[in-house]
């Protein structure tokens, strides 16, 4: 074989390849918790690739916060372990009052050489505690976030979740929004890879609606260029900002 036909097998086999999507992670052992459940949780964070399986590096973050009733604070006990093959996080947290709690996540830049950029993933999850759900749709203040305008809990399979994306507190017009369901255990096979990641736009309000098909954790990411770069090896490198939210959808049980 010639080296200009091995080339130009790589070549071909490298454009073959569709590009696979990266999410911040915050997985809560339950996203509603009961008298019943006790009242601690235990958090799992990470950057992977949920359908796939596959975990990547996450470097200790630079902020892990927990909301309540208006008040946001930081999360401690953070502790190393692996996830999908891959260094994360774990935290046991005590919801000590009803209400919604929400879990937020600023992580260290990610440099991505197959995109020549920067990731920065702000991410989130909600959970409701004791049967009260006030405070669902509370805004962080991150630098992009996701502001659910459907309960980010308490959801059919099936049901629509919609959400705002917002870059600096301000709507997105016409974002881009992929989705993706974390295959942990249900061994969910794609008839395609591009069924893997599934991709929404925005409306011109930055808001996006999608029916999710079946019961389990499912992520949401709208991706920004941000406004500034960061250095790698001397040269300026672009910055992708992610706003993820991570909404759990429960198996429908009704007749």
């Amino acid at each position: 074989m010639s080296r200009l036909f091995s080339c130009a097998l790589l070549l071909c086999a490298a454009f073959a390849t569709p590009s696979v999507a990266h999410y911040g992670m915050i997985i809560p052992s339950d996203s509603m918790l009961s008298q019943a459940d006790g009242r601690a949780i235990t958090l799992t964070y990470s950057f992977s690739h949920p359908f796939e399986g596959t975990g990547m590096v996450l470097d200790s973050p630079v902020s892990v916060t927990v909301t309540h009733d208006g008040e946001t604070k930081g999360l401690e006990g953070l502790t190393a372990t692996e996830v999908m093959g891959a260094s994360g996080f774990e935290a046991n947290y005590t919801l000590e009052r009803p209400g919604t709690y929400a879990f937020a996540m600023e992580p260290q830049p990610y440099w991505e050489p197959a995109e020549d950029a920067f990731i920065i993933h702000y991410t989130k999850t909600y959970v409701a505690a004791y049967g009260d759900d006030d405070g669902w749709d509370a805004e962080l203040g991150l630098k992009t976030e996701i502001v659910p305008l459907s309960k980010p809990f308490a959801l059919w399979a099936g049901n629509v979740f919609q959400g705002v994306v917002k870059l600096d507190g301000a709507p997105v017009p016409y974002a881009e929004v992929e989705v993706e369901f974390f295959n942990d255990t249900a061994g969910a096979q794609a008839p395609d890879e591009l069924m893997i990641t599934q991709t929404i736009k925005a409306d011109s309000n930055g808001i996006f609606t999608y029916a999710a098909p079946a019961a389990g954790w499912w992520g949401f990411a709208a991706l920004n260029t941000a406004d500034y770069t960061l250095e790698h090896d001397g040269e300026a490198k672009d910055v992708e900002l992610g706003a993820v939210i991570w909404v759990n959808f429960e198996s429908w049980t009704g007749q």
